[in-house]
């Protein structure tokens, strides 16, 4: 059963926010306490972070699919709803996040390291928060929004300075051995290595990490064996060390034709954009330093064929070291080499002028906007030879995803703010006309018909809580000189009423039922 994986496909979502609550404060002597329905709370998180303790990304591969926390619902009394969990996922040092399409989203490199992989969504607002001189008493809510989903790419590039490369059985895993007290798999077969190892050396003053590749054969940068899944691992390596085998006993192999079959993967490995230099150029596999290591002089054949080839090597701008792991020659110089390349490179990097500070100036959320400051965007379409208006951005998107569409209030709520951030200005622009179709979203966006007379106002909320009358049917609808004839009718019928009483009382026809006469005063009055 396989034991590392570097590379997954995981797919990630931030947890839910919690719904709003609508509630009216009630008490024994207060029958108009208020609303004090609480805020849902945010969902959580899903959060990337490194772990030293993490090797391999093994657990994602069992468990692809990762879920954060949802926020909790509001609850009356002005109590909010609980934020929920965010998920902290570890991953080991070096991890790279990419998006399906192959976009670098982050280099996790350092431990601590973090990447909000999902973010959660924003708890709704509660009918208390929504409360205003107009509308005192809101019958709505706002809804908890999603949390945002995406599918991710993580792949594992180790941390090491220098990086040993070679063919199947070179020795790779013994020098690593040799120099450092890692402990990795050897045994007398190919391809014992399969998964890439890691030691730290020591050489006078400098330490440095290794790393091997499991063995390279003609082919592994098109797929073959295993090279291209585990060349990604030198990626970060400021030099290569090529472990070539003195003493194979493989027929048509040298180590002169082994240099030469790694070179020409190393020439047609791609290296990643994502490790750029400062000047943005990306330094290939085949121009990085490189060391040769004639490997296994301890047998006599393999030290002849060593001194024999070393000038050809030599002559082609290698610096050559003959070693041998089983007795440890010639390793101390090799070591002391590569801690000299490791040194190098460390201060280059140190010299290297630093990156222009970059200073974001966020735009603040709550700015209103009335067209043409990017809040959002209008665009006409076709559909079944009829004008479709589409209304594409970040808020009108949020506050139709927080509208509880079977409370006319609610839709009478966003009315006023689409209106407020110049929505129906924006449609007139555009050559909207009343009855046309607008949607709000993108293909499962929310579908309109678009009625201009549905202008913005609390004002004109007159109807029972949980009801807008600009819902109502146009021709059912009072004008507002409707409604003041009818205020006056009342206050004729009403005035009517009390004369008719007052005629009443004068003529005698009122009396005292407690003792059966007729009232005296009214008999005076006669």
């Amino acid at each position: 059963m396989a034991s590392f994986v570097d590379r997954v496909v995981l797919h990630v979502s931030g947890g839910n926010g919690g719904h709003g609550c609508v509630s009216i404060h009630r008490e024994k002597f207060k029958p108009l306490g208020g609303p004090d329905g609480g805020n849902g709370g945010d969902g959580g998180d899903v959060v990337l972070r490194v772990d030293p303790q993490t090797t391999t990304l093994l657990g994602y591969h069992r468990a692809p699919h990762q879920h954060a926390g949802n926020g909790g619902p509001g609850k009356g009394d002005h109590r909010d709803g609980t934020a929920g969990e965010s998920l902290i996922l570890t991953v080991p040092d070096g991890t790279v996040v990419k998006s399906v399409d192959g976009e670098v989203l982050a280099d996790l490199v350092g431990e601590g390291a973090e990447f909000v992989a999902a973010s959660g969504g924003q708890g709704g607002l509660g009918n208390a928060a929504l409360s205003s001189p107009k509308r005192k008493a809101p019958g709505f809510a706002l809804l908890g929004i999603e949390g945002k989903a995406r599918d991710l790419v993580l792949e594992v590039k180790s941390i090491a300075d220098i990086a040993f490369v070679g063919f199947p059985s070179a020795g790779k895993s013994s020098l690593i051995a040799a120099l450092s007290a890692a402990r990795p798999k050897i045994a007398d077969y190919p391809f014992t290595t399969l998964i890439p190892n890691l030691g730290v050396v020591q050489a006078g003053e400098t330490r440095y990490t290794v790393a091997d590749v499991p063995g390279l054969i003609p082919g592994a940068s098109e797929g073959k064996g295993l090279g291209l899944e585990f060349l990604r691992h030198v990626e970060r390596c400021a030099a290569l060390v090529h472990v070539l085998d003195c003493a194979t006993l493989e027929p048509g192999r040298d180590p002169v034709s082994d240099l030469e079959a790694i070179e020409a993967e190393l020439d047609a490995y791609a290296v990643d954009a994502s490790f750029a230099g400062p000047g943005g150029d990306v330094v290939p596999l085949n121009e990085r330093p490189r060391l040769v290591a004639l490997n296994k002089i301890d047998v006599p054949e393999a030290r002849e064929l060593a001194d024999f080839i070393r000038p050809d090597l030599e002559a082609r701008g290698y610096r050559v070291f003959e070693i041998s792991t089983a007795s440890h020659d010639g390793l101390r110089e090799l070591s002391f080499a590569m801690a000299q390349i490791v040194e190098g490179a460390r201060t280059d990097r140190a010299e290297t002028p630093a990156a222009p500070r970059v200073v974001l100036r966020p735009r603040p959320v709550d700015r209103g906007g009335r067209g043409g400051r990017g809040e959002y965007a209008i665009t006409r379409e076709e559909r079944s030879l009829k004008p479709l208006f589409r209304i594409r951005g970040e808020k009108p998107e949020r506050w139709v995803a927080q509208t509880d569409f079977a409370n006319e209030e609610a839709i009478g709520y966003l009315a006023d703010r689409l209106a407020k951030l110049g929505v129906e200005d924006g449609l007139f622009k555009a050559g909207a006309k009343p009855g046309d179709t607008v949607v709000i979203g993108g293909e499962d966006g929310v579908v309109f018909d678009w009625e201009p007379t549905m202008v913005a106002g609390a004002e004109l909320l007159a109807g029972p809580r949980g009801t807008d009358q600009r819902l109502l049917e146009a021709e059912t609808r009072p004008t507002r000189s409707q409604k003041r004839q009818d205020f006056h009718d009342r206050m004729d019928a009403k005035q009517a009423a009390r004369d008719e009483l007052e005629a009443e009382r004068r003529a005698g026809l009122w009396t005292d039922h407690r003792t059966g006469t007729e009232d005296a005063g009214d008999e005076d009055g006669a």
